[in-house]
């Protein structure tokens, strides 16, 4: 199973399927299954049966998974799609990186 460098928070554009071209950030990601939540992307309408009072059934629109490699991380300092290095730094912690322009994903 490969490293998973996409994160909760990130802004990913999707470069596959259906969405392809959407941006949005990252809701959830599945480590297990190898698949991401994004923020009003791949929307699908689930048949869903009520709870009680507070929670009536209906359809509902909530977004459905998509695979890890079909979305790109955009750096924040170029707004431009990018793969995503790991570095160390010179304290010995891990730091997450563009690989186009060499900056630093994560905040420090």
């Amino acid at each position: 199973m490969a490293k998973i460098k996409i994160k909760k928070d990130d802004t990913v554009l999707v470069t596959a399927g259906r969405e392809r071209g959407k941006t949005g950030k990252v809701i959830r990601v599945m480590r297990d299954k190898n698949k991401l939540l994004v923020e009003r992307v791949n929307m699908v309408k689930r048949h869903q049966k009520g709870t009680g009072p507070q929670n009536p059934g209906g359809i509902v629109e909530k977004e459905a998974p998509l695979h890890i490699s079909n979305v790109m991380v955009i750096c924040p300092q170029t707004n431009k799609p990018t793969r995503i290095r790991r570095r160390r730094t010179d304290d010995g912690k891990g730091l997450r990186v563009s690989v186009k322009s060499g900056e630093a994903i994560d905040k420090l």
